[in-house]
């Protein structure tokens, strides 16, 4: 599973470097596409493939659904993982989409990462730090832990 969170510098202004346990995670490639949150998301063949059928499967003639579609393919882009990568190049147009530079932060989300300018990434931890209004919001979950 991808988890935790890591702040890093780029390489040559847009390679990312992989956290070393995560390598393995993607060792047979990886999919970057456009975030929900103004962030890029990466994930594994499986995850990406496992959300374009949940998508595929969708009502083509809702206008929203075709926009799901755009958002999720057309940003996205493949990047093959070798045992000597160290890193990974993420594309312009979505460094751009998420205002990225120098510093970035990885964000652990399980099944995928995700790639947060640090001052975005700043504003959601406010956001996971408010108990009281995660109380509320979360409540509805039905989490359990048994």
């Amino acid at each position: 599973m991808f988890l935790g969170h890591h702040t890093t510098q780029l390489k040559n202004s847009n390679k990312l470097p992989l956290p070393a346990g995560w390598r393995t995670l993607i060792s047979e490639g990886a999919y970057l596409t456009q975030g929900f949150d103004q962030n890029i998301m990466i994930l594994t063949p499986n995850k990406f493939q496992e959300i374009y059928t949940c998508i595929s499967a969708l009502n083509l003639a809702d206008p929203l659904v075709r926009l799901l579609s755009r958002t999720f393919c057309s940003t996205a882009s493949y990047v093959e993982v070798t045992q000597d990568t160290d890193s990974i190049s993420l594309p312009p147009h979505l460094m751009g989409y998420a205002n990225l530079e120098d510093s970035v932060v990885v964000v652990g989300q399980g099944e995928y990462v995700e790639v947060w300018s640090p001052s975005q990434w700043q504003q959601q931890e406010l956001e996971i730090q408010n108990a009281k209004a995660n109380t509320e919001r979360f409540s509805a979950f039905n989490i359990t832990t048994s």
